[in-house]
This record gives C-alpha cells, structure tokens and sequence, in this order.
C-alpha cells in the first residue's frame, strides 16, 4: 500500500496539528474538505497555525473522492452530519483514521461505509484557537496512536500510515492495544477536561484542591468501571500512555474552550457516553450524571436562558 493523497475533514484544533506535520511531506498530496462558504474562505485565506498561514488543497467530498487516506478530525455533534461526505469521500481503497476523541466515532463512521476501511486511532494534542489561528507546542505534544484492532499488527496499511509520517515533525505511536489505549484517552478527558471547565480554571486545580481531585478521582472510577464491564484492560496502557500532554498549570481543555468561547461542548461524547452505556451495563454513575448537567446547564447560560432581566425579570418563588 502506497499513500499518495490525503484529506483532511475537519480544519480545527485537531486537524490543524495534522495539516501542519503532513504539509512537510512533499512526496504526498495534501487537502482539506468543506463545501460552501467554508470551501471558500479556506481558498482565499488559508489557515493560521502556530503562526504561519498554511495553504493545502480546499476539495469538495465529491473531489476528494476515494483518496488514499481520510483523516477525520471534526467536533463530536458534527459526526453524524458529516457521515454523507465521509461516504462520498471514500472509495475502494481509502483508509479511514478518526482522531475524534470519545470511544464511539468508528461505530458512528461504520454505520456508512464498510468497518475494513477504518484503522482505529486517536491523539493527545493540546491546542488552543487564539485570534492569529490554533497553537500548540509540536516538543510536548504526545501526538497520534493508531493501530489494527487484531492480527496482523504491522498491517501493510500501518506501515503506510508510518511511512508518510515519517520525517514530518508529527509525534505518532503504533500500538497494538488500540482500544484499550482509546478508553485510556477518554478516561483522560472525562477527568481532567470536565471538572476544570465547571470551575471555569486551570489544569492546576487539580493539584491545588483536594474537592477537585476528589470529583476527578469520582468520575475515573465510573470510567474504569464501565471499561471492565466491556472487557477492556487499561491496565494493559503504559505509563507513558496514561499521560497527556504537558501543560501550564494555566491550561485550559477544549471542553473549557467552548465554555469560554460560547459554544456548545461535546460533553454528549464525554459524559453523555458515560450514562448511556453504565445504564445498558447497570453501573451507576452519579458523578458524570452530576457532571453532564451542570456543563448543559453551563451551555444554557451561554445561550442566554438565565438572563432575568427587563421582561425576563419575573417573580418567582423560593422554597
């Protein structure tokens, strides 16, 4: 297997990291897919990342058709309505990397195309969106684990996807506990990215406060516990892995960067997950119940429910 075009769907935190490392690889065709208006603005401007505009090819799905490597890096709440692109895009002989975090897109993406196509995976990046475009620190960055879900591990395809790679800047990882390394990703997300963004502080937190690492220490046991139920072993996760990457204790995660931004989070694929799935299992998990609400209810007040003024100022009874 020879990779020779990549896309990109998906131009964000994520795939700005991989747009990055990939434009070093002149032996490969780079692009980036979006339709519309979108499609457009990143013909005309480009994108900013860590300080340098970046100029890959801007297709449509229908243009980027069967390539040899789609790589997906959107939000979670634009998975599904993406799927129809994803399944335009790709053909008989592309290889499908998901970079989402959560520990269900491949499910998601296979409800459209054939599961041979998908080559499971993820990153640890930490990069934030400022006004000159996203920044992340390419030394500290732990960067891509990928990996077969079963024999052969050194598949033809892993070693393609190692071979361009190769040379680029980009950190990458191949593992042959690909899922288990996956829970381990989101058990890093479930506990550090939400109890800061319902602060509303810094990563420090959880070494300043003991309430802190108390609500942290809560929803990674709900984590572990829905893990074992499905026969996953994090146990098997090296130590190397069970870390993210380094930060100031300043940090903001990017459940906290949409707080703070005004967006909606994807605390459905985080915490949302969490309670569907201990429901079907019948664990209880009290601590990402608590947590899913109060993050809803943060959204809520970004998109201006709790605004008690003027007309809205009404009486309302205490008990």
């Amino acid at each position: 297997m020879n990779i020779k075009k990549v896309a990109v769907l998906g131009a964000g935190a994520v795939g700005s990291y991989i747009i990055w490392g990939l434009s070093n690889n002149k032996n490969i065709t780079l692009g980036v897919v979006a339709d519309g208006e979108r499609n457009e603005r990143l013909k005309n401007q480009g994108l900013m990342i860590n300080g340098t505009k970046y100029t890959p090819q801007v297709w449509t799905p229908e243009e980027a058709h069967n390539v040899d490597l789609l790589i997906v890096s959107l939000k979670y709440g634009s998975l599904r309505g993406a799927l129809k692109d994803i399944q335009t895009i790709v053909g008989e002989n592309t290889t499908v990397m998901s970079l989402m975090n959560g520990v269900d897109s491949e499910e998601i993406i296979a409800e459209k195309i054939d599961k041979s196509h998908i080559l499971y995976s993820f990153i640890k990046v930490a990069s934030q969106k400022k006004e000159d475009g996203y920044h992340f620190d390419p030394e500290t960055t732990v960067g891509i684990y990928f990996g077969e879900l079963q024999q052969p591990y050194e598949s033809e395809r892993v070693k393609a996807v190692n071979d361009i790679f190769e040379n680029t800047g980009l950190h990458w990882i191949i593992t042959d506990d690909i899922q288990a390394e996956i829970w381990g990703k989101f058990k890093l997300n479930v506990c550090n990215n939400l109890p800061q963004a319902i602060l509303g502080v810094g990563v420090g937190c959880y070494e300043d406060s003991e309430h802190m690492a108390a609500i942290r220490e809560g929803l990674r046991a709900e984590v572990e516990a829905v893990a074992k139920a499905k026969g996953i072993d994090l146990s098997t996760i090296n130590a190397k892995s069970g870390r993210g990457s380094a930060v100031k204790a300043s940090a903001r995660y990017s459940t906290l960067q949409d707080i703070d931004s005004g967006r909606h989070t994807e605390i459905d694929m985080f915490s949302g997950a969490m309670m569907r799935m201990g429901k079907e299992l019948g664990i209880p998990t009290p601590y990402n119940e608590y947590t899913y609400h109060m993050i809803k209810a943060l959204e809520e007040k970004n998109d201006g429910v709790f605004e008690y003024q003027g007309e809205n100022d009404r009486v309302s009874w205490s008990k």
